[in-house]
């Protein structure tokens, strides 16, 4: 693809520069190698009429991978003209509205039922620490066995969204299932394998091996819910706010940079001074 080689390189060195996180390179990146391989042409040279005619068509192909690519597909090119001052675009990029939709949650014997489906004990584990930890899937892809501290009974997640650090609690139940994993899978690096690295080692496992588990898990379980690996996450988030844990503590395990995206879950876990519940249970009650 002309071009593309020197405008990853650069877009690689800014994102590094501004401490983004590598997910943000990969989504970029990503998408603006589609972007310049369905039309077949230098990035920086586009006509800008093309340029809308692409984003017009990501926004009516009803296959659209997804409104997470759209939004990538935005900001990659805001980025990248940005870094190489292409100030003579008169295109417009849309604005990117956040979605208001609220999260998919489990409840307590949907999560029990989810995590006893695998066969395997990895990927038992897998999703019990998504659960269990409030874990993203790059989070749960990058742990290492030094993250690990079973005598304090914590686990470092470093360098999660916004390359921040956190310590998140390892219950009892959690640390047991990590020591029979670690004694029968012998990990050496991280703590979940993936494909076998140049060295004869392993890199961690990916994240779509991540959301396979997950796939499977959930079709054999028979949740007809929509499950992903941050399915996992938000039902964390909700069951402890349902369980007394206050705002600004979820805010710091979930590791959230503004207290507006923690907020969110106010609106699904049942708390507050009064239960809401349905006039339809009053309705017979005379």
């Amino acid at each position: 693809m002309p071009g593309f080689g020197l405008q990853y390189k650069r877009l690689r060195r800014s994102i590094d520069i501004a401490g983004k996180s590598q997910s943000t390179l990969t989504n970029y990146a990503r998408c603006l190698a589609h972007m310049g391989l369905e039309l077949q042409c230098d990035l920086l040279e586009i006509d800008d009429e093309l340029i809308l005619d692409y984003l017009h068509m990501l926004k009516s192909k009803r296959k659209t991978p997804s409104d997470s690519f759209f939004k990538h597909t935005v900001y990659g090119l805001r980025y990248l003209y940005r870094i190489f001052d292409r100030t003579e675009s008169k295109v417009i990029l849309p604005s990117i509205e956040r979605q208001k939709a609220l999260p998919v949650v489990l409840s307590q014997q949907e999560v029990r039922l989810l995590l006893k489906t695998p066969k395997l004990l990895k990927h038992r584990l897998m999703m019990a620490l998504l659960y269990g930890c409030g874990l993203r899937n790059f989070e749960l892809c990058n742990l290492k066995i030094v993250h690990l501290d079973l005598e304090r009974g914590q686990l470092h997640i470093q360098q999660g969204k916004g390359r921040k650090d956190r310590y998140v609690p390892l219950c009892d139940l959690l640390i047991r299932g990590v020591k029979t994993y670690l004694q029968a899978e012998k990990p050496v690096v991280y703590l979940f394998n993936g494909q076998a690295d140049k060295e004869g080692g392993f890199t961690g496992i990916s994240t779509r091996g991540v959301q396979w588990v997950m796939r499977q898990a959930r079709q054999h379980s028979g949740i007809k819910k929509q499950i992903t690996a941050h399915t996992l996450r938000h039902s964390y988030a909700t069951h402890l706010l349902e369980m007394g844990t206050d705002i600004m503590t979820l805010k710091d395990l979930l590791g959230h940079g503004h207290i507006d995206t923690t907020l969110i879950y106010l609106h699904v876990a049942r708390v507050g001074r009064a239960l809401p519940f349905s006039p339809l249970e009053k309705l017979y009650d005379s």
